[in-house]
């Protein structure tokens, strides 16, 4: 019995998408902590956060479902029959409804800020990905995630342009890159986003060239000129960026995806040490 309720958990997490989702979760986090909220505040962004990242990610395998199975992706818990839908279904559901109470409770401007994240990521799912505006959800999330943890903090200061110009960049970018070992099976089932009508080469080259804009907008961004740290933290986030676009030329490989966290990890350092300054 034990057994099977810790494995129906890990399939669970797979189902969520557990790499980007723990990414997006921890980043956030660091931000956060780096911005001056204290423990509580850390743990309530924290959960925020996870809450509305399993929402999209269960949302996503129970969208794809059918064509995960045309393409005989038994490494998807759906697939495999360790999960069911209707499972899988619910806890998107129930994610999603704590989300509201907890994206709220960081304060209306961070909630709303918050919530419009999750319905880009919902809308991604829902069909925008199948579109050439599949790269519309990822800005406008991404760039609001800056204007949650912004809004979050004591006195609810708006966040800087080049941050949210940074954010949305950042998510562009990894959408780019996210897309690239799916994208011959993705066009078979009729998915296409612009990644894939651009096809592998030209998305890996666009998603480097986007992460790292957004690697530069958070060292050039603030006013002053950057320490040479902050130079050279941008140099690693320019290099690992241009390793994501000319690496995992193997059909199926999950290395440009891999890069495109590592840079973005950078990236959110780079802002963590340069004081967490958001707005």
């Amino acid at each position: 019995m034990i057994l099977t309720v810790v494995s129906r958990v890990f399939a669970l997490v797979r189902a969520a998408h557990a790499a980007p989702t723990a990414a997006v979760t921890a980043l956030a986090t660091a931000i956060a902590a780096a911005a001056g909220r204290g423990a509580t505040g850390c743990l309530l962004v924290a959960l925020t956060v996870l809450s509305g990242q399993l929402s999209i990610g269960w949302c996503n395998d129970v969208v794809d479902l059918s064509r995960d199975r045309a393409a005989g992706r038994r490494d998807k818990p759906l697939v495999s029959g360790e999960l069911t839908a209707r499972t899988v279904a619910v806890g998107a559901a129930v994610a999603a409804t704590c989300c509201v109470p907890l994206s709220l409770a960081n304060g209306w401007r961070a909630g709303v800020s918050h919530l419009v994240v999750v319905g880009g990521g919902w809308a991604y799912d829902l069909g925008a990905k199948r579109t050439p505006l599949s790269w519309l959800p990822y800005a406008v999330s991404f760039a609001m995630l800056t204007a949650f943890l912004s809004f979050g903090q004591p006195g609810h200061p708006a966040p800087h342009g080049w941050l949210l110009a940074a954010g949305g960049l950042l998510g562009v970018g990894a959408h780019m890159l996210n897309v690239v070992p799916d994208i011959d099976a993705d066009r078979a089932a009729g998915v296409l986003g612009l990644p894939q009508r651009i096809g592998a080469p030209a998305s890996r080259t666009t998603g480097a060239v986007l992460l790292g804009a957004a690697a530069a907008l958070v060292v050039l961004g603030p006013p002053g000129a950057p320490p040479a740290w902050a130079a050279a933290g941008l140099g690693v986030a320019v290099l690992l960026a241009l390793l994501a676009a000319v690496t995992g030329r193997r059909a199926g490989s999950r290395v440009p995806f891999l890069l495109a966290l590592a840079t973005a990890a950078v990236t959110v350092a780079l802002l963590v040490a340069r004081g967490g300054d958001l707005g």
